[in-house]
């Protein structure tokens, strides 16, 4: 796979956060390769890779947990390598995994939390109140963190990375191993943040959350930059792209080697339940199932699709989306008792 290194522009007005040539290592492993963005005010920017891409490595840098070898990060002016304390009050973090306090309840973290950035006692109690009635956690407000589903625990994660009104929040995963409709509510509340000001930089293993929220994305792969673009944009590689996927019943092994090897002009996966197949012309139908029912493949359904940003990322970077979830999936069920 070869990486296209995108050229940004650092120093802008409209920048909130610039990044040059950022480098970590851990012992002889680089987790991250001098990678280069700029952050724009007021903006949602997807960090989008596979486990062990360089996501967190990167969070952790910019938001003062972690030193680099090497590079610069400029956070609202401020030289945050040199004075890496300089900018954290203007920084609100949600990790993947909470660090809130178990034993304590909804309202006692969020309490905790203000206390923590200097918020007198009668304020951080009225901004947790406030807090905890937005994200739908008023009648659980004062029950023990550690007795919440996952979805109300990211919930109240996120309340208390912005209990102190930061200008810019971190999201590391923040919907991964909750309930579709926990999730929902999160994008819905992500949205709202933005519209009130506040920019946002989110970590995701999910290409479709990414699509839907973010107006400009970084795929990283193996701790460098791919690729750097708009929504608009990057969608414009889908462009004159037709993309058919058969559901097959049956083992889908060796399937798309037959479909290469038949029709040249056509790509093919596998996926889900079927195979998927592309090509920058119409692609008819009828010959491909017979081709997959000659192989012993039962074939419920050819669907036409319309190509998607995961599309994209699989173009860019050579990996399948899927396999993203998939792997993050495992480890949350991994860390289950």
């Amino acid at each position: 796979m070869r990486m296209q290194e995108s050229i940004q522009t650092t120093g802008s007005r409209e920048s909130l956060i610039d990044v040059t040539n950022l480098t970590k290592t851990f012992d002889d492993i680089t987790a991250v390769s001098e990678i280069a963005f700029s952050l724009k005010k007021g903006e949602i920017f997807g960090f989008l890779g596979p486990n062990g891409a360089g996501k967190t490595t990167t969070i952790n840098m910019l938001t003062g947990l972690s030193r680099p070898d090497a590079g610069m990060i400029t956070i609202a002016g401020q030289d945050c390598v040199k004075y890496p304390k300089k900018a954290q009050h203007l920084i609100g973090i949600v990790p993947d995994e909470s660090n809130l306090y178990p034993e304590l309840s909804g309202f006692d973290n969020l309490c905790f939390c203000a206390a923590l950035y200097g918020m007198r006692k009668q304020e951080r109690q009225e901004r947790a109140r406030e807090l905890l009635e937005k994200f739908g956690l008023k009648d659980a407000a004062h029950r023990k963190f550690g007795g919440y589903s996952r979805g109300m625990k990211r919930k109240l994660t996120i309340a208390a990375g912005i209990i102190h009104h930061p200008q810019i929040l971190f999201l590391d995963e923040p919907t991964t191993g909750i309930d579709v409709a926990s999730a929902r509510q999160i994008r819905q509340l992500i949205s709202d943040l933005n519209s009130g000001g506040t920019t946002i930089f989110l970590t995701t293993h999910y290409i479709e959350e990414a699509e839907r929220l973010c107006g400009r994305i970084a795929f990283i792969v193996q701790g460098r930059i791919a690729r750097i673009d708009t929504i608009e944009n990057l969608m414009q590689q889908t462009q004159g792209r037709h993309v058919v996927q058969f559901a097959i019943s049956d083992n889908t092994a060796g399937l798309c080697k037959n479909i290469i090897a038949e029709f040249q002009d056509l790509q093919c996966r596998p996926v889900a339940g079927g195979v998927r197949v592309e090509s920058s012309r119409p692609i008819r139908v009828g010959p491909l199932v017979r081709l997959l029912e000659d192989e012993g493949a039962e074939v419920s359904e050819a669907r036409k699709i319309r190509p998607t940003l995961e599309d994209v990322f699989v173009q860019i970077t050579g990996i399948e989306a899927g396999m993203m979830k998939q792997e993050k999936e495992k480890m949350k069920m991994g860390g289950e008792s």
